[in-house]
This record gives C-alpha cells, sequence and structure tokens, in this order.
C-alpha cells in the first residue's frame, strides 16, 4: 500500500533529500531548521525562495500537515513563484495545494475577513487605494 506521502515513485524524505542536495550550507540550514523562529536576510538572487520550497518539502517530509504551512512575501509575482516552487520541491500535487501562501496583504485581508468581527470589522469592509485618496 502507498503512503499518502509518497511523490510517485520517490517518496516525500528522499525527495525532500534531493531538494536539500541542491542548497549551500547555510540555505540547508535554513531549510532544515528545528522548531522556532528563524530569521534569513538574503539579498536579491540569493536562492531565498528555493531555499524556502526545500523547507516545505522538507517539514512536510517530517509529518508537518500542509495546511499548518504558511509562505508569505510582499509581491503577487513573488507568492506564486514560492508556491510554484514549492508544489514542485514537494512533487505532489494535491499534498502542494494545501499549503497557503500569499502576499501579507492578501493573507491578512483574508484574515480580516473570517475573524474581523471581534476587532468591529464587517467581514464585507473596503480597502482603500490610491484611487480612492484622489
Amino acid at each position: 500500500m502507498r503512503s499518502s506521502l509518497e511523490t510517485g515513485k520517490i517518496p516525500l524524505k528522499a525527495a525532500s533529500a534531493q531538494w536539500l542536495t541542491s542548497l549551500n550550507p547555510q540555505q540547508r540550514e535554513a531549510a532544515t531548521h528545528g522548531d522556532g523562529p528563524l530569521l534569513v536576510v538574503a539579498g536579491a538572487g540569493s536562492g531565498q525562495t528555493r531555499t524556502l520550497a526545500s523547507r516545505v518539502a522538507h517539514l512536510i517530509s517530517r509529518g508537518v500537515p500542509p495546511e499548518r504551512i504558511l509562505l508569505l512575501t510582499f509581491t503577487r509575482r513573488a507568492a506564486e513563484e514560492m508556491l510554484r516552487r514549492a508544489g514542485t520541491a514537494v512533487s505532489q500535487e494535491a499534498t502542494a495545494s494545501r499549503v497557503r501562501g500569499g502576499t501579507f496583504h492578501s493573507i491578512a485581508n483574508r484574515l480580516l475577513r473570517m475573524y474581523g468581527k471581534p476587532a468591529g470589522l464587517s467581514p464585507d469592509f473596503t480597502i482603500m487605494d490610491r484611487a480612492d485618496s484622489e
């Protein structure tokens, strides 16, 4: 019987290990960091997205439910790329699609619409943009 954490013919642990071998030592350390917060400071093009994708694969291979993983970034394009690469790292579309992610603003918007009532927010609140300020 196949495990639900198998990725085609390669078990997820093997897929995670395969992704980890493509990282440099600092990236690997971040991708395999244990519990607790970790701050990664890195410049453009230094492999942050690859490191995060590898971290997702590593966490899922250790038994973390995909629904418990949240990936955040600043731009829509970066969020889409991050989730795409996480899906590639996991190599199992059904599992990868359960990882949550987006921009800080989109996730905050979603959470406020779901849980904002105790703070006095209506679920149909309006977000003002530059055009509204003119």
